[in-house]
């Protein structure tokens, strides 16, 4: 119980560390989600930590996931009226942005050559992280290698999406907010509420529908493109 507390306490305080300095220099090469994972790798290997030590004392945070993503309905009950007004143009987009982010995986993974298990892990990578796993276990893939390939999309899309969004003119919070929250779900969502408040109510919608509407590609299309690399 004692070393659950410590270690839970310690990925905490990295967590905190590397976003202090995230906000006090605001380079994206600093985004807590990137510098965390690097904080703690060293940590354990410096201190001789087994990896599944260390996954199993860190439990309590892994679980708090889930109740994070459902904290993010409060904006979306703020403005339904707006997603009421846009419900077309949402679906569609999210829709075309889970298709594109499948067959993207699917094809690039032909490309390198990666084996069945890294295919089916990656498929996933462009949804929340609860739910990748979810999806991940059910079509065969390995869910700790799922969980990297969602933080490197996350962290990758949050930090090239505010650059997109400005090379390209967005002022729509709802092309921004879809964008971000289709591109790279939770930290997209984050960065999201720095452009103001309609901007995290559509990406967080964006990441709470692509999510499911991969589940529902998971028991259709994702079986399919897997048949062809048989």
């Amino acid at each position: 119980m004692m070393k659950i507390i410590i270690l839970t306490v310690i990925t905490y305080m990295l967590y905190r560390i590397a976003k202090a300095c995230y906000k006090k220099w605001n380079i994206p090469l600093f985004h807590p989600l990137l510098i965390t994972p690097l904080l703690l790798i060293l940590f354990i290997t410096v201190f001789r930590i087994p990896a599944t030590t260390y996954m199993e004392s860190a439990q309590p945070l892994t679980h708090l996931l889930g109740p994070a993503t459902i904290a993010f309905a409060v904006p979306i009950y703020k403005n339904l009226h707006l997603l009421k007004k846009y419900f077309s143009i949402i679906i569609i987009s999210v829709t075309t942005g889970t298709l594109v982010a499948i067959i993207s995986s699917y094809l690039l993974s032909i490309l390198i050559r990666l084996n069945s298990d890294f295919i089916m892990s990656i498929l996933p990578r462009s949804i929340t992280t609860p739910i990748a796993i979810v999806v991940s276990e059910e079509i065969g893939g390995l869910p700790t290698l799922t969980t990297i390939f969602v933080i490197i999309t996350g962290v990758l899309g949050g930090i090239i999406g505010p650059y997109a969004i400005k090379w390209l003119s967005l002022r729509s919070p709802i092309a921004r907010g879809l964008a971000l929250g289709m591109g790279a779900h939770g930290v997209g969502t984050s960065k999201a509420m720095e452009f103001g408040e309609q901007e995290a109510t559509f990406s967080t919608l964006a990441m709470i529908l692509a999510a499911w509407i991969t589940v529902l590609w998971g028991t259709s299309l994702i079986p399919l493109m897997l048949s062809f690399t048989a």
